[in-house]
């Protein structure tokens, strides 16, 4: 690992921006500033009375997402990948790539078709918010002690009665505590979709607002000012303070980049991918502090007490039945999708059926991953039995289930010989509630042997094997240009959390959506999740604040 700047350093700008910047400097933000305005709950958005209605040029339409060209002012939507006209429009005037979210005020590259962050525009609306905050008689800002943290940001301080009065609004509403917003850094929407599941997944929520991971103590333990477990600490302090204003995990993304540097850069990242990198960040981090790194699989890191569980693989022999078994721990099960057993999405309309066209089902996929597979001849096993190599055919099984179980559906299918890659946009149904029993070892084989085993060795009939889903992250769009989006299932109600906006929606919403990562609990810990977790103690190293809109 090379050596890491200790101190925090802005993002790097995605180089359209950079350009922009260096042609026009800061013109077009302040222009901007002065239709800048903030809502009641302090989210940020372009006052729409001071414009004429805006419509697209190009479709005259005011449906979707409308952009604002910060080189002309011509108004454009985006209703879809396939009806992308600010793209458009970048396209056939060289240098207007850069554009302003009407309804978000945030900075938008119709090229690299996400937002970018520029703290120099955060700077400007931040100073237009700044004016309209109430002031004293004497003209000052009514406005308490500031306090620097130690990676370079102001946050402006309120008193405990604050904090107080925030829980109770938040009981009060129809949100639940813990449901925040998290600003797109640009390119981000990956991360931000993993850290809202993660941020109510119970294990991991419990473990870090009781304050057992102490920041104090981990820094007299480390010279590294780099933890990533302190900063997704802070991350759940901001989280369940209370505060309905979206949060910005800089930080975070920081000390994740000079830990994965492979994949520091501002380009969109798979969602997978980062769970599992952070996972492992984590892992090592808290296993190395309790001292708890014996065998990857027997951990006793909050990380693998969460989400590790073990899988078995059996590889038999075709022509004396000899069976080789083998365990390997895992955090999460990947699932190829179910392309065999198909339900036509439009019925009545003839269409050639395909791998993206039709319907799989969860249960069709765990099935697919627990059937029994012959082995291609390249694959033949040394039989110990046989003493030579013969076919064999192979099986998975869950040894293992973890309190928090996390299903990836490959979507995502690369090919290098031929230097492809594509996405199956096929709709996946699963349940909300979900049963493991027949895919442990024990069920596995008996099944197997046509149920006629009464004892299994390290039978598993004890382990609870029903789940509830609490978290489903979700892709739209193109394999190159697509979007996350998370919906979280609190209270047995659904909330869309799409970067800094949460909404309340219905279930047959996330029924329909192209699910990438579902994650499970245990039944018995979702209904005790359940409870309003603000009775939950905070943890008593969590910085007291609530941080202002865009400086967070």
């Amino acid at each position: 690992m090379s050596s890491r700047n200790p101190s925090y350093s802005t993002p790097k700008e995605c180089n359209h921006l950079t350009k922009y910047k260096l042609k026009h400097g800061l013109d077009g933000y302040y222009l901007i500033q002065e239709f800048v305005k903030t809502n009641p709950f302090g989210r940020t958005m372009i006052d729409k009375s001071k414009l004429e209605l805006p419509r697209c040029s190009f479709c005259s339409g005011y449906q979707g997402r409308l952009y604002l060209c910060l080189i002309c002012s011509s108004v454009t939507c985006c209703l879809s990948p396939g009806s992308d006209h600010t793209l458009l429009h970048s396209q056939s005037f060289d240098g207007h790539e850069i554009a302003v979210d009407l309804e978000r005020a945030e900075l938008y590259c119709s090229v690299c078709c996400d937002q970018v962050y520029d703290p120099d525009f955060d700077e400007v609306v931040m100073c237009k918010h700044m004016m309209e905050l109430p002031r004293s008689e004497n003209g000052d800002l009514r406005l308490c002690k500031r306090k620097r943290l130690n990676f370079g940001i102001d946050l402006d301080l309120r008193n405990v009665k604050r904090l107080v009065s925030l829980r109770d609004q938040w009981s009060k509403s129809c949100f639940p505590l813990g449901l925040r917003g998290l600003n797109n850094l640009g390119n981000t929407c990956f991360m931000n979709s993993v850290l809202q599941a993660l941020l109510h997944a119970p294990p991991l929520r419990n473990y870090y607002l009781s304050g057992r991971h102490n920041r104090e103590m981990c820094r007299k333990r480390s010279n590294d000012r780099l933890c990533l477990p302190c900063d997704i600490d802070v991350i759940f302090s901001a989280v369940f303070s209370g505060d309905r204003t979206p949060y910005s995990p800089a930080q975070f993304l920081y000390s994740w980049w000079q830990h994965s540097e492979n994949l520091a850069n501002y380009e969109q990242q798979d969602a997978h991918e980062f769970f599992i990198s952070m996972l492992d960040r984590i892992h090592e981090k808290e296993g190395k502090a309790s001292h708890a790194i014996r065998d990857y699989g027997d951990c006793q890191c909050i990380i693998h007490r969460a989400f590790s569980g073990l899988v078995r693989s059996d590889v038999t022999c075709a022509s004396c039945g000899f069976t080789s078994s083998t365990y390997d721990p895992c955090v999460d099960i990947s699932l190829d999708l179910d392309t065999h057993t198909s339900y036509p999405i439009n019925v009545g309309k003839p269409s050639k059926l395909n791998e993206s066209a039709g319907t799989s089902t969860l249960v069709g996929c765990l099935d697919l991953f627990t059937r029994l597979e012959k082995l291609g001849s390249d694959q033949k096993l040394y039989c110990e039995n046989c003493q030579e190599k013969q076919d064999a055919l192979k099986q998975l099984s869950i040894k293992k289930l973890p309190l928090v179980l996390c299903l990836h559906i490959k979507r995502f299918e690369h090919f290098p010989i031929k230097r492809l890659s594509r996405k199956i946009d096929r709709h996946l149904q699963f349940p909300f509630s979900l049963d493991m029993k027949p895919y442990l070892s024990s069920s596995v084989v008996r099944k197997k042997f046509g149920n006629r085993m009464f004892a299994f060795e390290g039978d598993e009939s004890d382990s609870n094997t029903e789940f509830e889903v609490f978290a489903v992250v979700t892709h739209s769009g193109m394999l190159e240009s697509g979007h996350y989006v998370t919906y979280l299932r609190l209270r047995n109600q659904w909330f869309k959390c799409d970067d800094a906006w949460i909404t309340k929606v219905d279930e047959e919403v996330v029924r329909a959506s192209q699910c990438y990562l579902l994650y499970y609990v245990q039944k018995v810990l979702y209904h005790k999740s359940s409870e309003d977790v603000s009775c939950l103690p905070m943890s008593p190293h969590a910085d007291r604040f609530v941080p202002i809109a865009g400086c967070c």
